[in-house]
């Protein structure tokens, strides 16, 4: 049942998250995204971000209006709707990552924290000041962070909402 259900993605997998929040948020329970990839299109249309350019044969260059408007529409952070209840969310992000820049999980929680109805879940921030994309890089910092979203998801289940 949605009451027992809960998602998670990272980077491209936030985005994934990011978009099924918007499409359907009333399946969800708790929704996870750690360095998601949110803010396509401010973030592909930047030429001077690393791999960037690269990434558009696969993506489309938002440059062109054809791949800007389909962007547009599946852009986590631009289609959060206003009112609709939201699930309980933990955005995750690293300051020092290239691909996944710091300002999009913190732009997304904003934009879900001003746009959901009063009853959604509560949307929490948890950027990394030491890390970059992929986060811990050794085994107990790892489980340290593995941890953390156990318990807020556990928090947030269970006591919060």
């Amino acid at each position: 049942t949605p009451d027992q259900l809960s998602c998670e993605g990272r980077s491209a997998g936030g985005l994934l998250i990011g978009a099924a929040i918007n499409e359907a948020p009333e399946l969800f329970k708790f929704a996870l995204m750690g360095v998601p990839f949110v803010d396509v299109v401010c973030t592909m249309i930047d030429a001077s971000i690393p791999l960037t350019v690269v990434e558009w044969k696969e993506w489309g260059n938002p440059n062109e209006v054809k791949y800007h408007e389909y962007m547009m529409e599946y852009s986590p952070i631009n289609n959060v709707r206003e009112g609709l209840k939201y699930p309980s969310c933990l955005l995750t992000g690293g300051l020092h990552d290239p691909r996944v820049q710091y300002w999009e999980p913190a732009k997304h929680a904003a934009e879900l924290r001003h746009q959901a109805s009063p009853e959604s879940g509560p949307t929490c921030l948890k950027i990394d000041m030491t890390a970059g994309h992929f986060s811990a890089s050794d085994r107990y910092k790892y489980l340290k962070e593995l941890s953390f979203d156990i318990i807020l998801f556990h928090v947030l289940h269970h006591i919060l909402v």
